[in-house]
C-alpha cells in the first residue's frame, strides 16, 4: 500500500537511523530441528521495550502452515533503500516480513499490521512457482532494494547449482524472475550485500543444496569444494 508521505522508518543516512527511536518489538524466527515430529516453524514477537511490563517476553506468534520449512534469514519488504536517488520508491510502506523456508523453498509474506503483535500470513509463494519463474530453489537471504525485493537462492530444484539472485515485486510480491544477466564464473551461492551509491553488489559462496542439506561432507570440506570466494 502506497503512503502519502515517506515511511518514517526510512532514513537517508546511518547517522539519522542511529538517532531514531528504538524498535519496541522484535520478530524472531524459531524452527523445529527434529524432522521426526510435525512441529511447525514460527515467527515469534518479542517485547523489546524496556519500559513495558512484558519486556523480553514473547507477546505474539504466527505458526507456519506446513512442517519442515526451516526458517532462516528473513527481512522486510521495504527499507531505506527505497530512498536511493536513481530508483526511488519513497512511498512504499515497511509493513511485510518476507520469510523463506530454506528447506521447503516456500516464501511466506507476513503482514505486521494492523496489530504488530499478531502478524498474519497473507500470501505463500510455493516452490513450484519459484522454480518455474526463476529456475532456483532454497531461498536464503532477503534484502529490500530500491526497486524490488532481492533474494539469494542456493541452487536449483534438483539440488545442484548454480545458485543466484531473483526478484520479488515489493508491493504485489509477484516473482519477477532472475536478477542476473551475466552471472560470470559464480556457481555456488550464499549471501549478498551492496553499496548502492557505487552501484556495486557483493555476493558470497557456500554450497549447493545437495552439499549442505545433510551436514558437512568431509570429502568436500577437505577438498576445498565449499565456497570460499567473494564476487563483485
Amino acid at each position: 500500500m502506497a503512503l502519502w508521505k515517506t515511511d518514517q522508518t526510512f532514513y537517508p543516512s546511518p547517522r539519522m537511523a542511529m538517532q531514531a527511536p528504538r524498535e519496541r518489538l522484535a520478530y524472531v524466527a524459531v524452527f523445529n530441528p527434529d524432522a521426526s515430529n510435525s512441529h511447525h516453524d514460527a515467527i515469534c514477537v518479542l517485547d523489546a521495550d524496556p519500559k513495558s511490563p512484558s519486556y523480553s517476553e514473547v507477546v505474539g506468534r504466527v505458526d507456519m502452515p506446513y512442517a519442515g520449512d526451516e526458517l532462516h534469514h528473513f527481512g522486510w519488504n521495504a527499507c531505506s533503500a527505497a530512498l536511493c536517488p536513481y530508483a526511488p520508491h519513497p512511498h512504499i510502506e515497511r509493513r511485510y516480513l518476507i520469510v523463506p523456508g530454506l528447506r521447503s523453498s516456500r516464501i511466506h509474506i507476513i503482514d505486521t499490521k494492523p496489530e504488530p503483535r499478531s502478524p498474519q500470513i497473507v500470501k505463500i509463494i510455493e516452490p513450484e512457482e519459484l522454480a518455474a519463474r526463476t529456475g532456483y530453489s532454497r531461498p536464503h537471504t532477503i534484502h529490500c532494494g530500491p526497486d524490488a525485493i532481492y533474494v539469494s537462492a542456493l541452487g536449483t530444484p534438483e539440488g545442484e547449482g548454480p545458485g543466484g539472485l531473483f526478484l520479488l515485486d515489493h508491493e504485489s510480491f509477484d516473482v519477477l524472475g532472475r536478477w542476473e544477466v551475466d552471472r560470470g564464473p559464480q556457481y555456488l551461492a550464499y549471501d549478498f550485500w551492496w553499496h548502492l551509491g557505487y552501484d556495486v553488489a557483493i555476493t558470497s559462496e557456500w554450497g549447493t543444496p545437495n552439499m549442505v542439506e545433510h551436514g558437512v561432507q568431509p570429502d568436500l570440506l577437505l577438498g576445498g569444494k565449499y565456497g570460499h570466494m567473494l564476487h563483485v
